[in-house]
């Protein structure tokens, strides 16, 4: 039965390029689910979008000596051109600095204050005297006062996954010129995730059987080990999103608080672009809906603890806030699948030393589906991973070209050579039915790895599946078979095609360019997915630019094939590219 599911992956702060470790941490693995979820049947929405509030774009917009919004624009525009490049297939991907989004965030905002979750509070906040005005929590740098990492910035350590006091912070620093903030008195808005403890406690506790050990580590633990308490969700800004109080001028929401609820808002913004105003509600109210995160580890805090309370917080209040109708309680996260890092090459990812491999950089040179493959076989699901560029060239050539490139070419044109079409079958040997049912057994096999989000093994699976029908054709042997008795190597041939036939559609959710490919040298007219583009929007905040995904003539199916005998062949052409090996040197003098 078709179910409604929410795929979303973690917002990127516009104000950089997007490298393989931010690609495989979370906006692949969460394309990579969806697209196996719409192969599957289910009702899927897919929805993320860029972070146009975060410190770090103004950061880089005072280093620039521009706007935010500019910045913002900027790199925005990039996202659209990577995700459209490899594949990110967005049902929408928006940004936060949307009418829409500010109204949802400040229903939200209403909704927890109504309810009774947000107080006021006076608090200590770092203020720049050098240049006259109180700093956001990432302007200011210092050390840990939990595990002595020197870099952590004033609210969160990226080394420990703590979230931090900000007045707590060891030899503090400001970001902008270097000087010595001084901590002054400014009333917020608190979120009393202390009056929320227990409601995140009972949720996590009944996901713990299945989530992943380092989200229930970095979640439930601290929190048993650490109670809850009140944390800011206001700050003294003038770029984001106003707090929708009268007593709160010249404040904005925190980002941590507003980002998150972007999931929601891109929901409703996508039921809004496609004329159905209120089926977001079948994502976030409807309780068969299952709703997941793809992130990175230094976000799980805000996804596992933080995002459930705001949620919980709100009860059914948002509905009565947001469109004036009585609501039910929205969906509290299904899993959190949140991905370890990549480093490269043995060091850290670090973009200001440009160790680093950009997505749009490497797809000028090479082919998206290699990429994809590598980041997958790789992917950081359970500890950190190394991008090794001498290991991409030997897994491309090894497994890619050699082991299923190879035998989908030799395979299809070895029909088109001796029969012009897909040969009849025949009566089946046994041997050509053990393979059928063994390759077909993996739509169950590979499928419990995927609804596991088990990406990494539900590629390998499909990988050894491929090996089972070179074996097949080795004993088989058509290529001399075809000699003596041309019906006999008809059979073996068909078999091989109906196998190659159903993996095409178990790689697909990792390699969709390829295997769309294949689904056309098969003869096939119709698409397995749909087509991605990107829209421009207009509101009362100007233009801003969204990718969009249109399903309207995708007929792919998580369904054991039915390739018919006399179907003529497409074009048939090599679906991978080998490489020279003299590009493992190169790529690495592109470092640093």
């Amino acid at each position: 039965m078709t179910k409604p599911v929410l795929v979303t992956a973690a917002w990127p702060y516009a104000n950089a390029y997007i490298h393989v470790g931010n690609l495989t941490g979370s906006y692949l693995p969460a394309d990579i689910f969806a697209r196996y979820q719409r192969l599957s049947g289910n009702d899927v929405l897919f929805v993320s979008g860029s972070d146009a509030h975060g410190t770090p774009i103004t950061v880089r917009a005072d280093a620039e000596n521009t706007t935010p919004e500019a910045v913002y624009k900027r790199f925005h525009e990039s996202f659209l051109e990577m995700q459209t490049k490899v594949g990110i297939s967005y049902d929408l991907f928006t940004s936060t600095h949307t009418e829409n989004h500010f109204k949802v965030s400040q229903d939200v905002f209403l909704a927890l204050m109504e309810n009774g979750y947000l107080y006021k509070h006076t608090e200590k906040q770092w203020y720049a005297p050098s240049q006259g005005r109180f700093l956001p929590d990432r302007y200011v740098e210092g050390k840990c006062y939990i595990c002595g990492y020197e870099g952590a910035r004033s609210d969160q350590c990226d080394k420990c996954g703590s979230l931090l006091d900000p007045e707590k912070l060891i030899d503090p620093k400001s970001k902008i010129d270097g000087s010595t903030p001084e901590l002054r008195d400014t009333e917020h808005y608190y979120l009393d995730l202390g009056k929320l403890q227990q409601n995140v406690v009972d949720f996590l506790k009944a996901r713990e059987d299945y989530w992943r050990p380092n989200v229930v580590r970095q979640s439930l633990g601290q929190i048993l080990a650490n109670e809850l308490h009140g944390r800011a969700i206001t700050r003294d800004l003038d770029w984001g999103i106003p707090v929708p109080v009268q007593d709160a001028a010249g404040k904005c929401l925190y980002v941590w608080f507003e980002a998150v609820v972007g999931y929601l808002s891109a929901a409703i913004e996508w039921c809004k672009l496609n004329g159905t105003p209120d089926e977001w509600k079948k994502w976030w109210e409807d309780p068969e809906s299952k709703t997941y995160y793809f992130i990175g580890k230094d976000n799980i805090p805000f996804h596992a603890v933080i995002w459930p309370a705001q949620l919980s917080g709100m009860g059914t209040k948002f509905d009565v806030i947001f469109n004036g109708k009585e609501g039910k309680p929205l969906n509290l996260p299904y899993d959190v699948p949140a991905n370890e890092f990549m480093n490269l090459e043995g060091q850290k990812i670090s973009g200001s030393r440009n160790w680093a491999v950009w997505v749009n950089d490497f797809l000028a040179d090479y082919d998206p589906d290699p990429l994809r493959y590598y980041l997958t076989v790789n992917m950081p699901e359970s500890k950190d991973t190394d991008w090794d560029w001498e290991d991409f060239y030997k897994r491309n050539n090894d497994e890619l070209v050699a082991t299923w490139g190879n035998l989908c070419n030799r395979v299809i044109s070895f029909a088109n050579k001796h029969w012009g079409e897909v040969p009849e079958p025949g009566n089946l040997d046994e041997i050509d039915q053990d393979l059928l049912d063994t390759i077909e057994k993996g739509f169950e096999t590979v499928a419990r790895e995927y609804d596991s989000v088990h990406l990494r093994a539900a590629l390998g699976e499909t990988m050894r599946l491929a090996t089972e029908v070179n074996k097949y054709l080795d004993v088989a042997a058509p290529w001399q078979l075809v000699k003596t008795d041309k019906e006999a190597a008809g059979r073996k041939i068909y078999t091989a095609l109906r196998a190659i036939d159903n993996l095409k559609v178990l790689f697909a959710p990792v390699l969709p360019f390829t295997s769309e490919r294949l689904n056309q040298i098969l003869g096939y007219e119709h698409h397995l997915f749909g087509k991605q583009y990107i829209e421009t929007v207009q509101d009362s905040l100007g233009e801003h630019r969204v990718n969009r995904y249109d399903p309207a003539d995708a007929q792919g199916k998580w369904e054991k094939s039915s390739l018919p005998a006399g179907q003529k062949f497409g074009t048939i052409s090599p679906l991978f590219k080998k490489l020279d090996a003299s590009i493992i040197e190169m790529e690495r003098a592109k470092l640093g």
